[in-house]
């Protein structure tokens, strides 16, 4: 199904160049050129040394950091920059990927709000959600003010019983004229706190298999009945939150996509997901820093010369090259279209370059890691360290990546499940 983008030719390669050059202009017209000449080009020492993976901002300061972001995205949205491979009829360019990639670079250049999930989520997961399964008037309503970040939109999925096993869902949505009651819990729902509206994946037949009876709904969070708790993390954010619906009811005009359909709507998100993490997509830099920032901090403590250094250094940078190429050969390939199993490998590589980044900085580091000596940029790699391993669960474990590749990618056989034909009421909880 196409989302309205427009398909990368040859000749719109050749404008690229020009694309580029316009892009510099009104950067330069409205933005503030780093000390760095590009993402590329840390200065160490110099500007915020933001290594992290998920935010650990102080609330009033997450907020803040949203408020500028959406004020930043919404400059863009004037001349279309905010949307560049979206059609024209969404406030976007309709250009391709590689018209996107060229922004992204110059954009890069310039101080810029860094990206935030919920930005992240509203852009690149929400507006194709809603373009793929909504009515002509739910992508009126909502896909314009999704990508100009009018609205914040974020995912109601995960549930304290059902994590990697997302069908074992069990929050209702019992339908009443036309009207639908949600009563239930839904657990690490980023950026809830700040949103305007969630997706959600309900059980709305429990006389089904697990896969049947889901529905989604779109969710205004202003709802009576539905309350969202913050959750604290051990590395002192709050990106994750609990979101609790009590007999909240909406109208059937806010549900996505047909009754029952709701897995597919969720397994569509969710390739969107991981696409877009694969790829880093959002503005500003990838989270979990940078190679550059990770070989500026071993030449500034100068361990480049340690044969382990080195080794772990080299393996690292090899890893992060196979993923760039691997994640352009995969947009290429999407060009726009409801995602495929590619994403999968996509995320696999990203999480495990993650993995690496933070054996290797470790080793880098030593007891730098846990005890602050003051030195810049060295300490910081802690929110990395503990932030890391929390992305081998989002969007889809390592594992449940790798059974969509053995069983999409690679055609073997899907694991056994006794549950298969068994009605979700009678499944054991």
């Amino acid at each position: 199904m196409s989302l309205g983008f427009q398909e990368f030719t040859l000749a719109e390669e050749v404008l690229v160049e020009t694309f580029t050059e316009q892009c510099e202009a009104w950067l330069a017209e409205h933005g503030t050129r780093s000390v760095a000449s590009s993402i590329d080009d840390d200065v160490w020492g110099v500007g915020d040394f933001s290594v992290s993976v998920f935010h650990d901002m102080a609330f009033e300061e997450e907020e803040a950091h949203l408020s500028a972001l959406r004020q930043w995205n919404r400059q863009k949205a004037e001349e279309g920059y905010h949307a560049i491979v979206w059609s024209e009829d969404y406030g976007g360019l309709g250009l391709s990927q590689a018209h996107a990639r060229a922004f992204g670079r110059v954009e890069r250049r310039y101080q810029v709000p860094d990206s935030h999930e919920l930005f992240s989520v509203t852009i690149g997961l929400m507006a194709p959600t809603i373009q793929t399964f909504g009515t002509p008037e739910q992508k009126d309503r909502w896909i314009a003010d999704l990508l100009a970040t009018n609205i914040y939109c974020c995912q109601l999925f995960s549930e304290p019983g059902a994590g990697s096993d997302l069908a074992s869902l069990g929050c209702r949505a019992v339908r009443d004229g036309d009207e639908w009651i949600v009563t239930g819990q839904k657990v690490w729902s980023s950026g809830a706190q700040f949103a305007d509206y969630g997706l959600l994946i309900s059980r709305s037949d429990v006389d089904t298999p697990k896969h049947k009876g889901m529905t989604a709904f779109m969710v205004p969070f202003d709802t009576p009945g539905v309350e969202v708790r913050p959750i604290k993390q051990m590395s002192g954010g709050t990106s994750f939150n609990e979101v609790f619906f009590s007999e909240a009811r909406l109208g059937d005009e806010m549900r996505v996509g047909d009754v029952g359909e709701g897995w597919k709507v969720a397994l569509t998100t969710l390739g969107f997901e991981r696409d877009h993490s694969a790829t880093g997509g959002g503005s500003g830099r990838r989270p979990g820093g940078s190679w550059q920032q990770l070989r500026s901090t071993a030449e500034a403590l100068e361990v480049t010369g340690e044969p382990v250094v080195r080794d772990a250094m080299m393996r690292l940078y090899l890893h992060l090259q196979s993923e760039g190429h691997l994640n352009r050969r995969a947009a290429d390939l999407a060009r726009g279209g409801t995602p495929g199993p590619e994403g999968s490998l996509g995320k696999l590589k990203w999480t495990e370059g993650m993995r690496k980044m933070s054996d290797t900085v470790s080793a880098i580091l030593g007891p730098r890691l846990i005890a602050d000596t003051g030195e810049w940029g060295t300490y910081a790699w802690g929110e990395h360290v503990l932030g890391a391993p929390g992305y081998r669960i989002a969007g889809g474990s390592d594992e449940v990546q790798r059974n969509i590749i053995g069983e999409r990618v690679l055609g073997l056989p899907g694991e056994p499940r006794v549950d298969k034909d068994v009605p979700w009421r009678d499944i054991p909880k």
